[in-house]
């Protein structure tokens, strides 16, 4: 069962709020005019009679407390940045299973915590952004992709290569190695090869892996409607991206594998550490921290 956290954290601030508010009009006056009446009724008033009056509520002291908290939390959570670890190899070699990243809440536009709708433009996601959104078939899952189409643009996947707008995205190799990063190996133990490239989409260049299994060379083209994004992982054989998952029911062919704008939670933009096994014999490092490209 999937918790949807800022629906609680908004639901927290509320009650501890309407507690603190609470006790500031009703209650508050009450045991101030209990202990002036003390004080009139008493020549030598004794201290500890005074603090009991003046004592709050358990459940008023607890909300008072956790206010600030919590409403601090909600803000930087909603607006500012949000914590997130990485899942799974889907970003490969940009980020790795168990990377701590930070996502900028405000860089696509200040949105109202729960009801995600946009209340401030501040900016549009471009091609090359890492950016983390709700998956549209489930928005309770936060997905972590790379923009690849943003709205009016024509993309293409023929094989192994991309097109923007009838134009290859530049892609140059780096390396190769043995891939031992699947879990259908074949039984005779014959691992397929890993390679690496780097690919430029506008103004970023960061790296890509592909497998060298051969899909298919059959091409198949998308067209983004306006208000959404087209999403691939950079670990491009081993994703589950716009080109490959399912849609929820009753959406319009136009829209298959599209992210709408309001399914945007952010642009992650850097590692913060690493701990790709949380346990005792594993401790999280920090050779990994950095911005991400």
């Amino acid at each position: 069962m999937s918790i949807n956290f800022p629906l609680l954290l908004v639901i927290a601030v509320a009650v501890c709020g309407a507690l603190a508010l609470f006790d500031l009009i009703f209650l508050a006056p009450r045991r101030r005019a209990a202990i002036d009446t003390y004080h009139q009724q008493v020549s030598a008033p004794d201290a500890t009679v005074v603090e009991r009056l003046n004592k709050e509520p358990l459940l008023v002291e607890y909300g008072k407390s956790f206010f600030p908290v919590l409403a601090i939390v909600l803000v930087l959570r909603s607006f500012l940045i949000e914590p997130f670890q990485i899942p799974s190899g889907s970003m490969k070699p940009t980020l790795e299973v168990g990377d701590f990243i930070l996502v900028n809440k405000f860089a696509y536009g200040i949105r109202l915590p729960v009801l995600d709708s946009k209340v401030i433009e501040v900016g549009d996601p471009q091609r090359g952004d890492v950016m983390v959104f709700r998956y549209p078939s489930d928005p309770n899952i936060n997905y972590i992709k790379r923009v690849i189409g943003v709205p009016g643009d024509h993309v293409a996947v023929e094989g192994k290569q991309v097109y923007i707008n009838g134009e290859a995205v530049p892609k140059k190799f780096l390396y190769e190695r043995f891939d031992d990063d699947f879990d259908d190996i074949p039984a005779f133990g014959a691992y397929p090869i890993a390679r690496f490239y780097t690919e430029k989409l506008g103004e970023i260049e960061h790296q890509i892996r592909e497998r060298d299994v051969v899909r298919g060379m059959y091409r198949r083209e998308w067209v983004v409607p306006q208000r959404h994004y087209f999403m691939m992982g950079d670990n491009r054989d081993n994703s589950k991206d716009s080109r490959y998952w399912e849609d929820p029911e009753g959406t319009p062919p136009e829209f298959f594998g599209m992210v709408p704008d309001q399914n945007i939670v952010g642009k992650a933009f850097a590692v913060w550490m690493s701990w790709p096994s949380p346990k005792f014999s594993h401790l999280p490092n920090f050779s990994r921290v950095g911005l991400i490209h």
